[in-house]
């Protein structure tokens, strides 16, 4: 195998083993997601294997005298000399280049609606935390105590019931 070839089933098996398959699970809600997701992993690691067997092998030598004796050596020696003759052309990696400062990019996006969602997440937590809490309170809760964590609706309901409009 030529050492181009090599280097990538290398990054791959390395990659793969990077990869926290259960922690995205934990993250899928729908079961249509999750059987996306497992074809996703099957497929991945089926791809995997095969670079990981078939492509980290190296061909088996050709035994030329044992052709020499039995087709003769002329023939032998000619389709041995095309053989040497054939030269693999090494990988060269045009489309990385290409498509690693889009990647980059997106990374910074990617890590702003991170920090926005997790800045969300602990505002809703907070409001779940006061519901609870006001559903625990409610039964025993005077109007006078509401208000006191609503100021904005107490303002409403005076400025109605001085204006006489109770909403008829």
């Amino acid at each position: 195998m030529s050492g181009t070839a090599k280097k990538v089933v290398d990054v791959a098996f390395k990659a793969s083993k990077n990869i926290d398959w259960e922690g995205m699970a934990k993250l899928l809600v729908s079961d249509e997601a999750r059987k996306e997701f497992a074809t996703l992993r099957r497929t991945f690691e089926e791809v995997n294997y095969t670079l990981q067997t078939k492509f980290s092998q190296e061909p088996e030598p050709i035994d030329w005298e044992y052709y020499r004796k039995g087709i003769g050596s002329r023939l032998v020696d000619m389709y041995k000399e095309a053989y040497d003759s054939v030269e693999i052309p090494k990988f060269v990696d045009t489309v990385t280049p290409q498509y690693k400062p889009k990647f980059d990019a997106l990374l910074v996006e990617l890590k702003e609606a991170e920090e926005k969602s997790l800045k969300e997440s602990e505002r809703l937590e907070k409001e779940i935390a006061e519901v609870k809490e006001l559903k625990q309170k409610i039964s025993t809760m005077t109007a006078d105590e509401y208000f006191e964590k609503h100021p904005e609706l107490k303002k409403k309901f005076d400025d109605e019931i001085r204006n006489d409009n109770w909403g008829y």
